[in-house]
């Protein structure tokens, strides 16, 4: 098992990736905690459930079920699984397990924090996305109809318990949106990471489990060592959302409905390397090293029909841009990124005209 310790200024907890780590459950849930509630999807709990109840062991528990999907991702849901809580029994020594993939771990993470307050919160994530961002870091929070994650707060968990041999059950597509993510981290801050996804991608794309153990590890250690140094994204967190400024925006233009998370981030991650060349802040045999990384693990559904300038006026309702500055992070080279704002609205429209193909 590899352990990555989370600090924060409040709280400290670990990220342990490694087969068999939900059989460590039971041991990081509280002597003194009450009620467990459960909160996955039927599907995961049809897969999984069995092994779960094991790992959890005598302890008193609930099962909440999220009926799933980015479009349901909202505040509504969240107060139907507060009012079940209550029903069941629940109080503030009750506590929260979120199981299940990034939109289980983001709303469970939510209703944690807000549940009398605040009560406990332990993230099993399912899916490869979730496993190497959803879980780790506190995010939690649901979507608007202006855009994604607008309703949130940061609330980090007692612990992460990341089992790569859930990803044997998960659909090609799900586990191919997932390592975009993976991308994203050796394009921000690791290029030997990025260069072993470069190089490697039959063994990756077939699940080989030395090396999937090895990029999930890698990955989580750079957003524990990230989410250390900066928890509320006041400074250095900013780099992971690169692609994610353009792929929210196309999640929301397409009503959460078309994209997963992580093929948003790869178009998002397309259109901030294209927004860098036009910029000068990279070279061309990087950007043309990370163009093809990307389009390795793809494809991502088609962007036909949908207006770039619909897009770029969705920048301003992101929860990065501030003072009506949009913020976008952009590669200088493999392995490093800056923020950047006050660029030209005529070459950021170009770029994701360029980026959806138009």
């Amino acid at each position: 098992m590899n352990r990555f310790s989370i600090e924060t200024p409040h709280h400290k907890y670990d990220a342990i990736v490694g087969r068999g780590a939900l059989q460590l459950l039971s041991e990081h849930i509280p002597a003194s905690a009450g009620l467990c509630f459960i909160v996955t999807t039927e599907d995961v709990w049809r897969l999984h459930g069995d092994s779960f109840l094991r790992a959890l062991g005598d302890r008193p528990h609930h099962v909440l079920f999220f009926p799933g999907g980015e479009a349901r991702k909202r505040i509504s849901e969240v107060e139907a699984l507060a009012e079940q809580v209550v029903a069941l029994g629940g109080d503030r020594s009750s506590i929260v397990i979120a199981f299940g993939g990034g939109i289980v771990n983001d709303l469970g993470g939510f209703l944690a924090a807000i549940f009398m307050r605040g009560v406990p919160v332990i993230q099993v994530p399912t899916t490869l996305l979730a496993q190497v961002d959803a879980s780790v870091g506190g995010k939690t929070g649901v979507n608007l109809v202006a855009g994604k994650n607008l309703v949130g707060s940061f609330y980090q968990p007692l612990v992460v318990l990341i089992d790569p041999s859930f990803l044997e059950t998960l659909p090609e597509r799900e586990y191919r949106a997932g390592l975009f993510e993976i991308v994203k981290c050796g394009i921000i801050a690791d290029e030997e990471l990025f260069w072993l996804l470069r190089h490697e991608s039959g063994e990756v794309l077939s699940q080989a489990p030395g090396i999937v153990d090895r990029i999930i590890s890698a990955s989580v250690r750079i957003k524990a060592e990230v989410v250390s140094a900066d928890e509320k994204e006041g400074g250095l967190r900013r780099i992971l959302n690169f692609g994610h400024t353009f792929g929210h925006a196309l999640e929301a233009e397409t009503h959460y409905s078309r994209f997963l998370h992580g093929e948003a981030v790869a178009f998002g991650m397309k259109a901030a390397v294209i927004l860098a060349r036009e910029e000068a802040m990279v070279n061309e045999s990087d950007a043309a090293e990370m163009d093809a990384c990307i389009a390795a693990y793809g494809p991502i559904p088609s962007c036909a029909g949908i207006p770039a300038a619909n897009l770029a006026g969705r920048l301003r309702s992101d929860k990065k841009t501030i003072q009506n500055k949009i913020h976008f992070v952009l590669p200088d080279r493999i392995g490093h990124v800056r923020v950047v704002s006050g660029l030209e609205e005529t070459r950021v429209l170009a770029a994701i005209a360029t980026a959806l193909g138009n």
